[in-house]
């Protein structure tokens, strides 16, 4: 058996119905709403004054947030996940990527981001060379993380 279902001009009838049932107790439903929500459903629904149009040339800057005027303040910062960084102290955004640190053969090594260690971004050659001692360095207890980034730092000319 095959039911042929045509579209009708208007609502459905259980639509139409629930649309009344809604309208006949708009009342009881605004109080409740009104309750629950201390009142912030009738202010809501108020009349808001119209906000004005713009006339003419809008200009729209939608790129990142205003370049600081303040001078940046470069530290060397190692994170979590072994990512080593040059962050601006003053608005803790990345300035370089230098490279990570890797476990390798049970040891954790310091990576320099260079094409050859696969860095899909690798550091410009300047940085690369200056840093080249480092790469491959291993961590270990008595040459921590916060060693390799003071001497990262020192290489570079970056001030603690």
């Amino acid at each position: 058996m095959v039911e042929i279902i045509s579209k009708r001009d208007g609502p459905r009838r259980e639509d139409a119905e629930i649309k009344q049932l809604v309208e006949r107790n708009r009342g009881v439903i605004t109080r409740i709403a009104d309750h629950i929500s201390g009142g912030a459903y009738s202010v809501n629904r108020m009349a808001r004054p119209e906000i004005p149009k713009a006339r003419g040339l809008i200009i729209h800057h939608t790129g990142a947030g205003s370049p600081s005027s303040e001078e940046a303040c470069p530290y060397i910062r190692v994170s979590l996940n072994g990512r080593v960084v040059v962050v601006d102290r003053n608005t803790a955004r990345q300035i370089q990527y230098l490279g990570e640190i890797r476990r390798r053969n049970g040891a954790d090594v310091f990576v320099l981001a260079t094409k050859e260690n696969g860095f899909v971004s690798p550091l410009d050659a300047t940085s690369a060379v200056a840093l080249a001692e480092f790469d491959g360095r291993p961590l270990r207890p008595d040459y921590t993380e916060e060693q390799l980034a003071g001497e990262l730092g020192s290489t570079l000319g970056i001030a603690e």
